[in-house]
């Protein structure tokens, strides 16, 4: 996440050459890819583990994200 954050600063602040700033998006898109991937896997496991402990409450998203954020 830091370096997808880190291309978008570079991609935003305009001054990059259209090749290098075409080379910046698609590493931002790969690793866009490979957050929605992580975030999928990670519902995926509360999903299960929801289902496994009856009284667990499913998390709503914004729980489920500030958890993965590190603010919960």
């Amino acid at each position: 996440m830091t370096e997808l954050e880190q291309i978008v600063q570079q991609l935003e602040a305009g001054d990059q050459p259209l090749e290098k700033a075409l080379q910046l998006f698609e590493q931002g898109i790969q690793l866009t890819r490979n957050c929605q991937t992580a975030l999928e896997q990670a519902e995926k496991r509360i999903s299960v583990l929801s289902e496994e402990q009856g009284d667990f409450t499913k998390a709503s998203e914004q729980e489920v994200g500030d958890f993965l954020d590190g603010s919960e």
